[in-house]
């Protein structure tokens, strides 16, 4: 008998788990290829806030180009990852969040989805530790240019 989708771990991806996938970062991008393979396999989409969707877009742009960017915008239409809107209330969360730990305004929407679901935040960004234990970290190697 299957466990219910419930008792599985969720995650939220934050934009720089994503970037260091699509850059192919090796230890980035084999750990979230991972958790893909874990959403498929248990029919349970990874999570995304728009906004953070959009700075993947931004910086896939920034760095390859528009063709770059809607390649990446293709991919992700491929993949087990939810994107979900940011509303008025999530974005007075994400406000809130801002307002309170200090964080950068997109990272805040990441944090505020990942505490709303009860999910861990996959980043590689130390600023989230800025939340203690309101938010689980799936932490990331960090990228340095």
């Amino acid at each position: 008998m299957s466990r219910p989708r419930t008792s599985h771990r969720r995650y939220v991806l934050d934009a720089n788990a994503l970037v260091g996938f699509f850059e192919d970062r090796r230890t980035v991008a084999e750990k979230v290829e991972q958790l893909l393979q874990t959403a498929l396999s248990l029919d349970l989409p990874l999570l995304m806030s728009a906004v953070n969707w959009g700075e993947v877009f931004y910086i896939e742009w920034k760095y390859r180009g528009e063709a770059g960017a809607r390649e990446a915008a293709a991919r992700l239409h491929e993949m087990p990852i939810a994107v979900i809107p940011a509303d008025l209330d999530r974005a007075t969360r994400a406000a809130t969040l801002k307002q309170k730990h200090n964080l950068p305004y997109a990272d805040a929407f990441a944090a505020e989805l990942a505490i709303e679901r009860g999910a861990w935040l996959v980043t590689a960004d130390p600023e989230f530790s800025k939340l203690g234990k309101v938010l689980s970290l799936y932490v990331l190697p960090r990228y340095e240019q």
